[in-house]
């Protein structure tokens, strides 16, 4: 092989992990979740634009970027794209993940767990129960949990289903009374669990099952 084919196809191999570093930007839009969702609904809320920050980007989440482009004289899209985070970055300086609420780092936590199997005892990310998956992601923000779903239930103060927060634990009575099933309220009517058939993911209060075995929830963080 010649030095000019050998330069000719170490260009072109630099060109093609280049270029990739320069386009692979993904723009957020409806149906993604996630930390990065996260942190752009804070942004959004700090600029008084009426979002949740629960890392779901949704309808809402839609509507608010959307209000938000119109106001900035961007193109009216929905999607979060390099112009339109930039904007929200130059107008939020002061949001940052260090800064934000317990209970949106708690969240920010329990999400990166998504899609952890089940395990029966489990307590670490190699595989978690419901209580062991609870336990680890307050551990991970400097609270302690007891072990159990039952235990879990006598800490902190009991609040109503109407007055939940982000962060609150939710309780379900499923293979046995009582506090048996224990998640994590992420808001908008859903909480983050590890359930037995599923591992950890995202479920809604409102759903049958869940609905027709919830037991109450207690509100630890202050």
């Amino acid at each position: 092989m010649s030095p000019y084919s050998r330069l000719l196809i170490l260009t072109v191999l630099l060109v093609s992990l280049i270029i990739p570093c320069a386009t692979g930007f993904a723009a957020l839009r409806i149906g993604d979740d996630g930390d990065d969702v996260c942190e752009l609904q804070e942004r959004l809320t700090v600029l008084h634009y009426d979002v949740t920050p629960d890392g779901s980007y949704g309808p809402a989440t839609e509507r608010a970027i959307r209000k938000f482009q119109q106001d900035q004289g961007l193109e009216v899209d929905g999607i979060a794209g390099r112009g339109t985070l930039d904007a929200l970055v130059r107008l939020s300086p002061t949001v940052s993940r260090a800064s934000r609420p317990m209970g949106d780092r708690l969240i920010a936590v329990a999400r990166q767990y998504i899609g952890t199997p089940y395990y029966y005892g489990g307590t670490s990310p190699s595989g978690f129960d419901c209580s062991g998956f609870t336990q680890y992601v307050f551990s991970q923000v400097g609270i302690n949990l007891q072990r159990t779903a039952d235990a879990q239930f006598g800490q902190g103060r009991q609040v109503d289903s109407n007055t939940l927060k982000t962060g609150d634990l939710v309780f379900f009575s499923t293979y046995e009374a009582g506090p048996s099933h224990v998640g994590i309220y992420i808001g908008s009517g859903r909480f983050i669990h590890s359930g037995s058939s599923t591992g950890v993911t995202v479920s809604s209060l409102s759903d049958g099952y869940w609905r027709g075995n919830y037991y109450g929830a207690t509100r630890i963080l202050r």
